[in-house]
């Protein structure tokens, strides 16, 4: 029962350490989008995370700058990407998604901003239960969060691709039935002109004889 409440004492500490963004957001054509964050102390590890889910060729332009504008990871044309960094200053850091290479496809972007504070939380001390148990239990913990985010990495990377094969298949049927209605028309058309072609010949061998 204490290993039980000692467990639920560090999980609640470990999440209050972790804030954490998902958002799904649609871009629309030349639009620049930006979302913040302000870690609140130096040495917070910010993770980010995006992915295209729909959308022109699944891909978009994203700038991420610091408190002073220093520009710290940018990328043109990418479809997804994850990415941690350390924040060395305190301020409002900038995720910017830009649109701009299109003039009418709009983009469903998924991405994520998580701040993390490396501090570890300490667990206090409780009758009956030793530091080794306590350590053992403080690294049980802290591998299934890593875990639980390594999961959830993979759902979103899996949801990614489902969306884009989803995509594609709807594009690949469009194309399919838009090809076979060309093609009636093409035969309906050709069946109209050797119908003529075939009348003209007829009207005028009847002239000859005449």
């Amino acid at each position: 029962m204490k290993l039980t409440l000692l467990s639920a004492g560090l999980f609640a500490s470990l999440v209050s350490l972790v804030s954490a963004t998902a958002l799904t957001y649609q871009i629309e054509p030349n639009e620049k989008a930006c979302f913040f964050a302000a870690p609140e102390k130096k040495g917070a590890k910010i993770a980010f995370y995006f992915a295209v889910q729909s959308g022109g060729s699944f891909d978009i332009n994203y700038e991420v700058t610091g408190p002073g504008g220093k520009v710290i990871l940018d990328g043109e044309k990418e479809r997804q990407g994850d990415f941690v960094f350390t924040a060395n200053e305190i301020g409002e850091y900038k995720f910017c998604f830009d649109n701009a290479m299109s003039t009418y496809s709009e983009k469903l972007v998924d991405f994520e901003i998580a701040v993390e504070d490396e501090e570890r939380a300490q667990l206090p001390s409780k009758q009956g239960s030793t530091p080794e148990q306590t350590s053992a239990l403080e690294e049980s913990i802290y591998k299934i969060s890593g875990q639980l985010s390594t999961i959830a990495r993979n759902q979103k990377y899996f949801r990614t691709r489902e969306n884009r094969n989803f995509s594609t298949v709807r594009s690949t049927e469009s194309r399919i039935v838009n090809f076979s209605l060309i093609q009636c028309c093409m035969m309906v058309c050709m069946g109209a002109l050797q119908v003529f072609v075939v009348r003209f010949f007829f009207q005028g061998a009847r002239k000859g004889y005449v």
